[in-house]
């Protein structure tokens, strides 16, 4: 269902104009308020399914899960306070991902000069 909603908004900004640009889900391995429904699995799936459909339909994918993920498949200690949401160094990490994509973009797209 996640995954329809996703596409569903996918379709209706690209539909509208609107360049569409894909975020992993991040990385976690347990919920601490409902332990034991094991996200990390679910989490990664889903990734793939987004990844597969950015390629297929020209969507950017910007992959904050592989810079953030640990050996367990969830979030990197020090990215986090909770094991689900990120830190000052996480939102750090993620805001340089996103400007060092924006910035090839501009590049590519000439976007500053027409």
């Amino acid at each position: 269902m996640i995954e329809d909603n996703i596409i569903s908004m996918a379709q209706l900004a690209k539909a509208n104009g609107i360049k569409v640009i894909f975020c992993s889900v991040l990385p976690v391995f347990d919920y601490p308020w409902k332990l034991g429904i094991k996200p990390a699995e679910k989490i990664i799936a889903l990734n793939k399914l987004l990844k597969k459909y950015a390629r297929k339909n020209k969507v950017i994918y910007l992959d904050f899960f592989a810079a953030m993920v640990d050996e367990r498949n969830g979030l990197k200690d020090a990215l986090t306070f909770d094991g689900v949401h990120p830190n000052l160094a996480g939102y750090k990490l993620m805001s340089h991902l996103q400007q060092t994509l924006s910035e090839k973009l501009l590049e590519k797209n000439n976007f500053l000069h027409g």
